[in-house]
């Protein structure tokens, strides 16, 4: 019955735009795409991508964290399927309903009701610290397919709302936020145990008082002329992100030269490494490279956490001139207002 009504879709609900373009088509961002398949960011294989083309991702038990299984993952894929996390799947269930439920409120409303320290955004994922877009999607050819809530974790319990909906959504985020720094910190310290990272000179490279949750709703696009993006090829600035996706699909990571699609399993999150752990771990974990597609009949639905190094805490690596994560985001904001695209790691090359 949950599941009926969660599949329930107000179109009124959606951004304007995308509601006068699911009667016609949008190809994928075209001034972009130039540049990313020049970076190696090709998608001219991705109409060939198929549910036969999912791949079975490493799996990583946090009840018995093998280091060894651990280290695997982050080196050869960038990414592994969580399972044992001790998130109740109840939780799970109560933040996959209610934001479905806050996404289906009018467009009008959500820009009403989200309000700061919360944010609600929609044709970009790229975003200033504050919440806002970077670049606000002002044609078809810079969209991505999508709209999402910002939520800074450490402001949250200074957001108030009397709209019941709203509140019960904030006391769901803040227990899942206690969950998700729980297991950020459990894989790092691991990860630093695997790296031979110096206890006291790590301490900094993951805090908790960064992090964030953005949660995206991926509206279903019924008539296609070309293929449509909720996200493109990118990698995460992240130290770590943590995805908990629905039923729906439509994650596919790079690996081996293909595209393969990441199949959701029920009470399991994906976890991938980002630059920042990266650029920690001198290059042997590797950031995956990684897209969202959009589904035809379907909305998608996933709540991502994402947690960064102390801003003024440097970052020490024999690949890399010395950096902060503060000369890193604000580089990767002018990236992004000036290119239209992340550069990302590239710049800080030794």
């Amino acid at each position: 019955m949950i599941r009926n009504m969660l599949q329930m879709s107000n179109v009124g609900s959606y951004p304007p735009v995308f509601r006068q373009l699911n009667g016609g088509g949008v190809h994928p961002p075209q001034q972009m795409m130039a540049q990313l398949k020049k970076d190696n960011y090709s998608m001219e294989d991705t109409s060939t991508t198929t549910q036969e083309d999912s791949v079975p991702i490493p799996m990583v038990d946090l009840e018995c964290l093998s280091l060894h299984k651990l280290g695997d993952a982050c080196k050869n894929w960038g990414l592994f399927r969580l399972v044992n996390h001790g998130i109740p799947s109840t939780l799970l269930t109560k933040l996959q309903y209610h934001a479905k439920m806050l996404f289906g409120l009018s467009f009008e409303s959500k820009q009403a009701l989200i309000t700061n320290p919360m944010s609600y955004f929609w044709g970009t994922p790229a975003l200033t610290p504050s919440g806002t877009a970077l670049n606000p999607a002002a044609s078809t050819s810079t969209m991505n397919w999508l709209e999402g809530f910002n939520v800074p974790l450490t402001q949250l319990p200074h957001f108030h709302s009397e709209h019941p909906m709203l509140h019960c959504f904030r006391l769901l985020l803040e227990e899942y936020g206690r969950h998700l720094s729980r297991i950020a910190t459990t894989l790092f310290e691991s990860m630093a145990k695997n790296l031979d990272l110096d206890p006291k000179q790590s301490e900094s490279k993951l805090d908790e008082s960064t992090a964030f949750i953005r949660v995206y709703r991926y509206p279903p696009r019924r008539s296609l002329a070309g293929e449509a993006w909720g996200m493109i090829p990118h990698t995460d600035s992240s130290v770590l992100s943590i995805v908990n996706q629905d039923h729906v699909g439509g994650l596919e990571i790079f690996k081996d030269n293909k595209w393969h699609l990441v199949n959701p399993i029920p009470n399991t999150l994906v976890v991938h490494i980002g630059d920042m752990m990266q650029a920690i771990s001198d290059d042997e974990y590797m950031s995956v490279k990684h897209r969202v597609r959009v589904k035809k009949q379907e909305e998608r639905l996933s709540i991502c956490y994402f947690v960064f190094p102390a801003e003024e805490s440097v970052i020490h690596s024999s690949k890399y001139k010395p950096f902060t994560y503060k000369d890193f985001q604000e580089q990767v904001q002018k990236d992004t207002r000036t290119l239209g695209y992340k550069v990302g790691l590239q710049r800080f090359k030794a």
